[in-house]
C-alpha cells in the first residue's frame, strides 16, 4: 500500500512539473529589438493555449514563435511582414484581432445576428402569448 502511494506521488509530481511549460529563452541582446518582439508577440494568439498572447504564454511553440519573430526582425523584415508570414502560415487564428473580410464576417457580425435573432424571437413569442385567452394557461395552485 505504502509503495502505491509513493507511485502514485511520484506519477503526480511528474506530471505537475510538465504542466507548468517551459523556461522562456533568453532575451535577445538588443532591447530595442526584444520590445519589438514582445510587441508584436502581444498581438499574437498562442496556438496551444489559445487565450493567451504568445507573449504570455510558457507553451513551447510559443517560445518557437517568439523566436521566429526575433530572428525574422534580426534579418531586417519589418513588423507588419512578420504579421503576414504569421497570417499566411496560420491563418486569421492567430491575429488577436482577425481584418474584417469575408473569411472573418461571421466572427464579426455572428454575435449581433444572433443578439438580433432572439431578440425578434423573444417579441414573436410574447405577443403570441399575448393574444391567448387566458384559460389556455395553467392555473396557479392554490395553498388549500
Amino acid at each position: 500500500m505504502k509503495r502505491l502511494l509513493w507511485m502514485a506521488w511520484a506519477v503526480a509530481a511528474l506530471i505537475a512539473g510538465t504542466a507548468h511549460g517551459q523556461a522562456a529563452r533568453p532575451a535577445a541582446a538588443d532591447p530595442a529589438l526584444e520590445a519589438q518582439m514582445m510587441e508584436i508577440a502581444a498581438e499574437l494568439r498562442c496556438l496551444v493555449c489559445q487565450n493567451q498572447t504568445i507573449a504570455d504564454s510558457h507553451a513551447e511553440l510559443a517560445s518557437d514563435l517568439r523566436q521566429q519573430i526575433r530572428e525574422q526582425l534580426q534579418a531586417g523584415r519589418s513588423p507588419d511582414d512578420v504579421r503576414r508570414f504569421m497570417t499566411d502560415r496560420y491563418g486569421d487564428f492567430v491575429l488577436y484581432r482577425p481584418p474584417v473580410n469575408e473569411r472573418t464576417a461571421l466572427l464579426w457580425f455572428g454575435p449581433a445576428v444572433l443578439m438580433l435573432g432572439g431578440l425578434i424571437a423573444l417579441i414573436v413569442v410574447l405577443r403570441r402569448r399575448s393574444r391567448m385567452p387566458d384559460d389556455a394557461f395553467e392555473p396557479e395552485p392554490t395553498d388549500d
